[in-house]
Order: C-alpha cells, then sequence, then structure tokens
C-alpha cells in the first residue's frame, strides 16, 4: 500500500488572492497553522518529505521535518498553478480587470488558461510527473507531501479516487493534513 499524508503550507499576506509562483512568506497564522500540521504529522509514520520549492511550502516542510527529524526533498513540479497576470489578484480584481476571460476560465478552466498564465494540461502533466513515482516505490515509505491546495486536490482526485468537491473541501485549510492510501493493485 502506498500512503502519502498531504500537507497545505501554512497561511501567508496573500491569502484570498491568486498566489501561484508568488513567493510570500508565512504570515503569524500560518507559523502556528505549521506547528500544527507539524504535530499531528509527526504521529503517523512519515518516511520521506517533498515540497514545493516555493517559501510557503519549504517553511511548512522544513518545520515538519525538524520535529520528525528528516531532511525535506524539494521538487519544483509540485509548485501551485502559474496564474500569469492574474498572480497576485483577488478574484473580484481578476473580474473587473479582465472580465471575458474571468468568465470564461470559470466555465473551461481546463481549456483555458489566466493571461500568460500555465494550462491546466501543463500544470496536471508535472504534477503527475512528480506524484506517479511515489506511488511506484516498493516497498513504499509513508510520504509527505507539502504542497499548494491546486496540486493537493489534483492529485486526491487523479491519484486517490476522491471527488472534486471532496478534495476541494478537504484542503481548504491552511496546514490541511490530508492522508490518502492507495492499495499497489489500485495503481494506475
Amino acid at each position: 500500500m502506498n500512503t502519502l499524508v498531504f500537507i497545505r503550507h501554512g497561511e501567508t499576506e496573500m491569502a484570498g488572492r491568486f498566489c501561484g509562483h508568488s513567493d510570500p512568506d508565512l504570515n503569524p497564522a500560518g507559523v502556528l497553522q505549521i506547528t500544527r500540521a507539524a504535530e499531528e504529522v509527526a504521529q503517523l509514520g512519515v518516511q520521506r518529505i517533498y515540497s514545493s520549492d516555493l517559501l510557503r511550502a519549504v517553511r511548512t516542510a522544513t518545520a515538519i521535518g525538524q520535529r520528525i527529524g528528516i531532511g525535506v526533498e524539494l521538487q519544483p513540479n509540485l509548485r501551485e498553478m502559474y496564474f500569469g497576470l492574474w498572480e497576485g489578484l483577488s478574484w473580484p480584481q481578476i473580474e473587473e480587470r479582465y472580465p471575458r476571460e474571468a468568465a470564461g476560465w470559470l466555465q473551461e478552466f481546463r481549456s483555458q488558461s489566466a493571461p500568460g498564465g500555465e494550462t491546466y494540461a501543463a500544470f496536471t502533466a508535472r504534477v503527475d510527473a512528480a506524484i506517479a513515482p511515489l506511488l511506484s516505490e516498493t516497498p513504499a515509505p509513508v510520504t509527505a507531501v507539502v504542497s499548494h491546495r491546486g496540486v493537493i486536490t489534483y492529485a486526491l482526485t487523479r491519484f486517490f479516487g476522491f471527488s472534486d468537491q471532496q478534495a476541494w473541501i478537504k484542503t481548504a485549510p491552511y496546514g490541511a493534513v490530508v492522508i490518502a492510501a492507495k492499495r499497489r493493485e489500485e495503481e494506475d
């Protein structure tokens, strides 16, 4: 069985805005969230930690690694989707500045990227490249993956059979810890 423990990074000052590849640090609430997440993860027998290379995820992963005494392996493919011209904007700002693009993206985000942003196909291909090898390891260690809501939501639906709604709800809180297990015979 492969068990991945997904951890959403702690909160930043960009909460409520499209952060994507922007690289803000954690805010004070985020620091508290990662302390709680580290305590929760410490009870799960994690043997490896992979993290997005963006600061908010690295700080989260480092806190967990220090708590359980293992190093963190950075994986750029675990970055959030890049939102191009929408980086740093709130949804109301996007709707005001890019009304046509915003309406189209809501209806067809899988086929229409944000202006200047990453396509959904490119995003999912790089997340697949990061997650699939973790599921093929034998024997499979309990592995932590510290990343972003979009990455985790996609991985939960793609590899572990969560519905879109289940994955979205589970990943809502900053510092969320989601345990996902897959039997080897279920793997794609």
